[in-house]
Order: structure tokens, then sequence, then C-alpha cells
């Protein structure tokens, strides 16, 4: 493995660190601040609107910057966002300091996956970017089940300021390992937003909205359906995250091994299967063994869409991919934020701590028409393009 890939696994830790950590101490947060479990849910939203401005909105600003400098500046962000959200006097403030630490997502994993894929052949892209993707399937296994259970004793401030030292330990990786990558001679804003006029580009980010959205439907509110639906106690919620990281990470290593291979297929079984567990979720919530085994199954299935996603975004944009591979990144996280908010309306409505998993199913349900819709229009394009012929006489002839 390139040295390059350990240093932005680094900083992927410490990001994804950064956006998952909020769903575990989510309760504590709201009795810090005495609002609702659904108010307190706008720190998620906040968060994954911030970045989806701040994909493009960073790598725009930074078209004609190296691609080590705009890595280095967007991890500085998000260490300053954590500190922010650890000082906060109030609830307004923590929301800020969550958005200043998202406006480094984007553009860190959308140039960070370009970064990947030149370190490595043509052949293997999908598997780089799953690499660095392990960082944020380790935070969910090791970084937010701890960070959990640093802020449950400890208090949830402490918690933020140690994610604002792993973003800075990711910074200092990035400075020795990752070498330049100056910016393309030729590159302009206007090149990268022509791609966005190629249909498959803007399918595949619905589908990365609508996909991954599923996933965060349910798992915002993770902590009070497991403790109030579940039974579980208030400490079992560290284990459960790991649990989900677990999932995570080895949906990362699935999804980036068969993505370079079977792209298609792989988007359909894995937004099918999802699509059918979150479903089952509502029921399986009221026990806490198949509540367990869902959670690792909604965290596999929702990561192994990853890699693929983000691969189909840099095929389809070849010709300029650093802005589209970082607006996916913000698709993703839209599509965080529209889940989490509809999540938290069923709640406000009476529906239960369980009502999430059907906004996430249905919404998983559209990708996968999506995806289907995306590989019928590729089949029919290549279907009807003209054929070489074999004998160019012949052709001359007629």
């Amino acid at each position: 493995m390139p040295l390059a890939l350990l240093a932005l696994t680094l900083g992927a830790f410490g990001i994804g660190t950064t956006e998952f950590v909020i769903v575990g101490l989510l309760p504590d947060i709201a009795d810090t601040y005495a609002v609702s479990i659904p108010t307190a849910g706008l720190l998620v939203t906040g968060y994954a609107l911030g970045v989806v401005v701040g994909a493009p909105l960073m790598t725009g600003l930074g078209t004609r910057v190296s691609r080590k400098r705009m890595l280095l500046g967007m991890l500085a962000l998000l260490v300053a966002g954590n500190v922010l959200s650890a000082m906060a006097p109030t609830f307004g403030m923590m929301l800020t300091g969550r958005i200043v630490a998202s406006l480094a997502h984007g553009a860190f994993f959308g140039i960070g996956a370009v970064v990947a894929g030149n370190v490595v052949g043509p052949d293997r892209r999908a598997g780089a970017i799953a690499i660095m993707f392990t960082g944020l399937t380790v935070a969910t296994m090791v970084g937010v089940p701890l960070g959990t259970l640093l802020g449950q004793h400890f208090g949830w401030r402490l918690t933020f300021l140690m994610v604002a030292l792993v973003g800075l330990i990711g910074l200092l990786g990035v400075t020795m390992l990752v070498p330049e990558q100056p910016a393309p001679p030729n590159a302009r804003l206007r090149t990268e937003l022509s791609v966005f006029g190629n249909p498959q580009v803007l399918l595949a980010m619905a589908m990365t909205v609508l996909g991954f959205g599923g996933v965060f439907a349910a798992i915002t509110y993770l902590a009070p359906m497991m403790t109030e639906v579940t039974g579980y106690a208030d400490s079992s919620v560290t284990w459960l995250l790991v649990l989900f990281g677990l999932g995570f990470f080895a949906g990362n290593l699935i999804g980036g091994t068969f993505a370079d291979r079977h792209l298609m297929p792989m988007l359909y079984l894995t937004l099918g299967g999802l699509a059918i567990v979150l479903a089952l979720f509502t029921v399986t919530a009221h026990n806490k063994f198949t509540a367990a085994i869902t959670i690792v199954l909604i965290g596999a299935l929702g990561f192994a869409t990853v890699p693929p996603l983000q691969k189909r975004v840099l095929d389809q944009a070849a010709g300029a991919p650093t802005l589209a591979s970082a607006v996916n990144i913000g698709a993703f996280n839209l599509g965080n934020a529209v889940a989490a908010w509809l999540g938290g309306l069923v709640i406000a409505a009476g529906f239960g701590y369980t009502s999430p998993n059907w906004v996430g199913a249905a919404l998983v349900l559209v990708a996968l028409a999506l995806a289907i819709l995306s590989g019928a229009l590729e089949r029919r394009a290549a279907t009807i393009e003209p054929a070489t012929p074999a004998d160019p006489l012949a052709t001359a002839r007629s």
C-alpha cells in the first residue's frame, strides 16, 4: 500500500469520527442544551448540509491549488470546528462548530479519492478508494464507540476535544506522507462544471443521495431507538456502534473488491438488500438479538455502496473528476441530512422511534430504481453505437 494511502486513511479516520460520534452522544447533548431529540438531530442535519455546501465551494475555490495543500487546509478546518463544538456555550454555537468542521468533509474525501486513484493503476481505483475509506469505517468501529464511552463518563465536550486531536494527527500524516500533486495545468472551474451535463453522473449522484440517506434515516436515531424500544441500557449503545462499525468495515472491503469488476450488479444487490433490511428493522428492533444483527447488516450493505458509487462518478466524469468527486461526497451527506430530517419528522408526528426505518427503506428503493434505469441507459447506448467495420475495403465498396 502506498504511504500516501495510509496518510489519507488517517485523515479519513479523523473526519469519520467527527461525523459519526454525534450519534452516540445525541441524548447527552440534548440534555445539556435542554432541547428535544429531534432538535438535537439538527446537529446531524447541519453537518450534512455543511458538507453539501462545502464540497463544491471548497473544491471550486481550490481549483488552482495543489491537492496536498487543499487536503491540509481541509484538515485544519476540521480541527477548528471540533474545538469550537467542544467549547460551545449554546446549542446555536454547537451547531456552528459542526458546520465549520463539515466544510472540510466533502473536499477532503473528493480530492482524496482522486489522489488515491492516481497512486495506483486504473484497474485498482475502486480498491484504492476503499482503502482510504477504511479510515472512515475504522472510525465507526473504534473512534465513535470510544468517543461515546468517553463522553458518557467524562462529558461529551472532552470527546470533541479528542476528535480535534485526531484531526491534528491526520494533518501531520498528510504533511509527511502525501507527495505534492499540483493542480492540473489546464484546471478550470468551467471544465469541472461541464461534467454535470452527463446524465449518468447525475443519476449516480441521485443514487448516492437516496441510497446512503436510507442508512442515516435509521442510524441517526439509533440511541433512542435501542434504549426506548429494544430495551438496551444507555451503556450498551457503545458496543452497538461497534457492531455498526464492523458492518461498515466489511461492507467497504466487499464494495471495494467487487466494484472494479462488477460495479452495477454490485449496486443492484446491495441496494435491494439494504431496502429489505431497513424495512425489517421496524420489527427486529423489538428484540435485542435481532436488532444487533440488523445493525451489522445495515452497516455492511450501506457502506458496500460507497466505493462503487464513488467509482461510478469518477468513471463518468473522467475528463474533470475533482469537483464531481467532491460533489458526490456532498451527495452522501445531502442524503444524510434529508433522511435525518425526515426521520425526525415522523418521530415528532408520533409514529415512534422505529418509524425512520420505513423512511430509509423507501429512499433506498428509489435509489435502486435509479440504478436499474442507469444500467438500462448504459446498455442501450452501447447497443446503438455504430460498430467499427471489420473490412474497411468492403465498407468503401458499399
